[in-house]
């Protein structure tokens, strides 16, 4: 799987930060990094928490 975000929606509100740290992090500047833009399976059910939960619907998911 590919973590995408549309950085025109994204607010940096960090709620994908709160569902998995592992994953994305806002700096200080408030934008956000993708840390893993290909996580492992094992972070699956934290990413699709953080898409499902973005308020701006800015991540989605590609499968690879």
């Amino acid at each position: 799987m590919k973590i995408v975000v549309d950085y025109e929606l994204c607010e940096a509100n960090a709620v994908c930060v709160g569902c998995c740290p592992e994953a994305f992090r806002v700096e200080e500047d408030d934008t956000l990094t993708v840390l893993i833009e290909n996580p492992p399976e094992s972070l699956r059910s934290k990413v699709e928490e953080a898409v499902r939960l973005c308020p701006r619907q800015a991540i989605s998911l590609e499968e690879t």
